[in-house]
């Protein structure tokens, strides 16, 4: 199981002191709990990518390579990388030199994106969202995948005998993950390619978040996978511990009631009633995290957001120390001592996928991906038109 975090990279004013940092701190900040994510033993952390204020992460790939050349062990991914409005050739290559800067330690996260208005600034039509999403994966898997790539799409140039650089380390492309809070079509295009679905479920309640599961599940094993319980799952969460839970809430409550990315809408009571937001003691934490599997069944990889809101660095910090000495150890024990032997316990990794060779599930595409994208576009007409849309 692996256990991480991630950042959305907000610039935020701590509501406690009046204090906001500027965007160089914001960004050191972000690199200091990177760092102290593999100090205290945890698996992954991960940089979300942003195009607009108030966010930093507008380029991940070189955040990730400093903190690679940083590190030994922690893996590094994104918690979104804009398939949309990202050129897939320069993902091709961005992520591939990634690859062999971090000796194969990065995987990535496909997301559309939740800011409206980042489409026009990257020539895109947000109205495009789920087609640009389909077509710039498949040709991203071809440039990957194909020495000399020759394709014509509907949204980006031609390419003709056009090579990626450099090739995949080992000839292995990044593991990647599928992120969707609501698009079922995010969720089957990842069962399609036998890809790992990540739900980052912070916003939205378990019923919810068990029924995308479901589906990538049921869609992950009638394109011939493995079963459904053996697909590659990711959630998210948001924590804030202390000794008790009266003392969690006294602290945290003003970063809540401040935080921009809550709306200013529910109280905190209501929010962690009804999200997967946890503030209380680590052992709450646990309990609550165990009761996921529950509800989506056994996954492989738990990021927690907690370094946002405005709260100070040492505060982030004295979390993650906790995250990592009391609560991932735990997590670990009790999720493998649960799991079926026949699921698999962590997502793939650069060394399990050069091991498991070309023929690896999650590389075989086993029907053509034009189908899909017709399939998509064909869904999203239908929507438009108001009929109803089945998977």
């Amino acid at each position: 199981m692996q256990i991480g975090i991630f950042s959305v990279g907000d610039v935020t004013t701590d509501p406690t002191t009046g204090i906001t940092p500027d965007e160089g701190e914001r960004i050191q900040a972000m690199t200091s709990i990177a760092l102290k994510a593999e100090e205290v033993g945890l698996d992954v952390f991960a940089t979300g990518e942003h195009h607009n204020p108030p966010f930093v992460p507008s380029a991940p790939t070189t955040h990730l390579a400093y903190i690679a050349a940083k590190t030994e062990r922690l893996r590094l991914s994104t918690a979104t990388t804009l398939i949309t409005t990202t050129d897939p050739v320069r993902i091709a290559e961005d992520y591939a030199f990634l690859q062999h800067l971090s000796g194969g330690r990065n995987d990535l996260m496909m997301g559309r994106g939740n800011t409206g208005p980042v489409y026009p600034w990257f020539g895109k039509d947000i109205r495009d969202g789920i087609p640009l999403a389909i077509e710039n994966y498949h040709l991203l898997r071809r440039l990957w995948r194909e020495e000399s790539v020759t394709w014509q799409g509907q949204f980006r140039t031609p390419l003709q005998g056009f090579t990626a650089t450099p090739a995949p380390l080992d000839g292995t492309p990044p593991f990647v993950w599928h992120g969707s809070i609501r698009s079922t079509e995010i969720a089957e295009q990842a069962a399609f390619y036998g890809d790992g679905f990540f739900h980052n479920n912070i916003f939205w309640d378990m019923g919810h978040t068990a029924q995308m599961v479901r589906l990538y599940r049921q869609r992950f094993e009638h394109y011939g996978h493995g079963s459904a319980d053996q697909a590659i799952v990711g959630l998210g969460g948001q924590v804030y511990m202390a000794g008790s839970e009266a003392e969690a809430k006294r602290i945290f409550r003003p970063y809540f009631d401040n935080a921009p990315v809550y709306g200013h809408g529910p109280s905190l009571e209501e929010f962690t009633a009804q999200t997967p937001l946890t503030v209380g003691t680590p052992e709450m934490v646990i309990e609550r995290t165990l009761s996921f599997a529950d509800a989506v069944g056994d996954y492989q990889r738990q990021l927690f957001l907690i370094d946002h809101a405005g709260q100070p660095l040492e505060m982030v910090l004295e979390q993650i120390e906790i995250l990592g000495r009391e609560v991932a150890p735990v997590l670990r024990a009790e999720f493998d001592r649960r799991r079926p032997a026949h699921v698999p316990s962590d997502p793939p990794t650069h060394e399990s996928l050069v091991a498991a060779g070309p023929q690896d599930r999650h590389h075989r595409v086993i029907s053509s991906p034009v189908a899909i994208a017709e399939q998509e576009a064909a869904k999203g007409e239908s929507r438009a038109k108001g009929e109803k849309v089945t998977s």
